[in-house]
């Protein structure tokens, strides 16, 4: 929003991201009265009960029809409100899914989807809502933007960002209980800008969402144990996604290694790699590798079980780094220079 954030750190950290989503939605509301906000029967756990009840008026919740919801955005935006249509992200990818490329993107039409509990945050309650498929359908999208926060405080920035962004954007984020990759809300976000959370010369890995955490706690494990320097970056716009960013990092370390919470074919990893082969990356020396869900459908279990599960955990990204370097794990003598 034109005003930028008004918030503190406590105002925030006691909340989960889909609650500073409805907190950061309604205040958007109160400064533009065109905003609408837009349901599935998810109020209560989207977290847009705020909304709802400060504007009753611009609220509306559709029952379990996704399909719908998306259709009346559609004809609300054509009318000039600004509508955020919130669901879980496995029914907004996948039960909305043709209206969402054809009412939606077709048409290039300015509304917001919020994909709540995405990823494997809803991991115990079965493969049905798992969402490790939705990057990879909405990033073939033409004219979708798809934002990948890294936690809550970045949450708040997306949605603010969001009112000034023409067109349909996807921002996805988890069940809320994932902990926070910052400690400020002072630093500079721009939609399609990667983050360089850390600097660093020997390696680099290129997360989203939950991930990002997970990498940079494993980069610091390897600073703290005299391992290679371990540059991070944040990269919460999937689409259109930091070209220059890779680039830069593919030239400066010669070593890439992908961390989403996602199936490692169309989402973040994928992303990267086109990237690279586009540039010309494909005959020269450099090596890449993906972290996620492989090629299956998620076994159930508890979120940070299931991110050790498939290795993209600070764990997994710990050891996905020494294979690629050819180090051992506890090797605290490693050199650069050898």
């Amino acid at each position: 929003m034109a005003g930028g954030l008004a918030y503190t750190t406590d105002d925030l950290d006691a909340l989960t991201q889909a609650q500073i989503f409805g907190k950061v939605l309604t205040d958007v509301g109160r400064e533009h009265p065109e905003v609408v906000s837009l349901t599935a029967d998810l109020a209560k756990s989207t977290k847009v009960g705020e909304f709802f009840s400060a504007f009753p008026e611009r609220s509306f919740n559709f029952g379990i029809m996704e399909q719908t919801m998306i259709g009346a955005a559609a004809g609300m935006a054509l009318t000039g409100l600004k509508p955020y249509a919130s669901t879980f992200g496995c029914f907004a990818s996948m039960r909305a899914c043709e209206q969402v490329r054809t009412d939606l993107c077709y048409p290039n039409l300015d509304v917001k989807i919020i994909g709540t509990h995405a990823g494997l945050s809803m991991g115990n309650g079965g493969t049905t809502h798992h969402a490790t498929e939705d990057i990879g359908i909405f990033r073939t999208f033409a004219n979708m933007t798809i934002m990948v926060p890294a936690d809550g405080l970045e949450t708040a920035k997306i949605i603010a960002a969001s009112y000034d962004h023409h067109g349909p954007m996807y921002m996805r984020v988890g069940r809320g209980f994932e902990p926070p990759a910052y400690d400020s809300l002072d630093y500079d976000f721009e939609i399609g800008k990667a983050i360089e959370m850390r600097p660093g010369k020997d390696v680099t890995v290129i997360a989203c969402g939950v991930c990002v955490l997970q990498a940079m706690e494993a980069a610091e494990d390897h600073a703290e144990k005299g391992g290679p320097d371990v540059r991070v970056i944040n990269m919460h716009t999937v689409k259109p996604i930091d070209k220059e960013a890779i680039i830069k990092a593919a030239e400066e370390t010669g070593y890439i290694i992908t961390a989403e919470e996602h199936n490692v074919y169309g989402g973040l990893g994928s992303a990267v790699a086109e990237v690279l082969f586009d540039a010309g990356f494909g005959g020269k020396e450099i090596k890449v590798k993906r972290l996620g869900v492989p090629d299956v459908f998620s076994v159930i279990g508890y979120p940070e079980d299931l991110y050790a599960h498939y290795k993209f955990d600070q764990q997994g990204i710990y050891n996905a780094i020494c294979e690629m370097l050819g180090i051992e794990a506890a090797d605290d003598d490693w050199d650069d220079d050898e």
